[in-house]
């Protein structure tokens, strides 16, 4: 990784949590939502930029801690993209999941786009027709 960036454990703020993911395309959480989901996570990392530090990706794991795990919020700023960070976000996340989570464990994620490419990178396939993802929305 560039020297530019620096990648730690732990999540972002609450602002600089909603500030990525709708900076990132992805949909913005309420205040409420993202205290209480950021507060819920197994294992997150931030990346960030500069002497600053400022935040410009992240992700998330959230599960029970023993059998199911999702993998979610990986996102980099637009003007950092192409530069490796997402690569270096998933390989973070996988290595704690090898690290600490049991080997039955099922590890889950949503692909957006083409994020897909790079989920595949990490040993993730697609789960149809055997599965079909699902979501319900409030």
């Amino acid at each position: 990784m560039n020297d530019e960036y620096q990648i730690t454990a732990g999540a972002p703020s609450v602002a600089d949590y909603r500030m990525l993911r709708a900076r990132s395309g992805l949909n913005d959480k309420s205040p409420q939502a993202a205290t209480l989901g950021l507060a819920g996570s197994w294992h997150a990392v931030t990346v960030t930029a500069g002497a600053a530090g400022r935040p410009v990706g992240m992700g998330r794991i959230v599960g029970d801690g023993g059998c199911h795990f999702q993998i979610v919020d990986v996102c980099v700023l637009p003007e950092h993209q192409g530069r490796g960070l997402g690569r270096r976000i998933m390989a973070e996340l996988t290595a704690a999941l090898e690290r600490r989570a049991p080997a039955t464990a099922y590890v889950s994620l949503i692909a957006d786009g083409e994020a897909h490419h790079l989920y595949r990178k990490f040993g993730f396939v697609d789960t149809a027709p055997d599965s079909i993802g699902m979501a319900r929305t409030g």
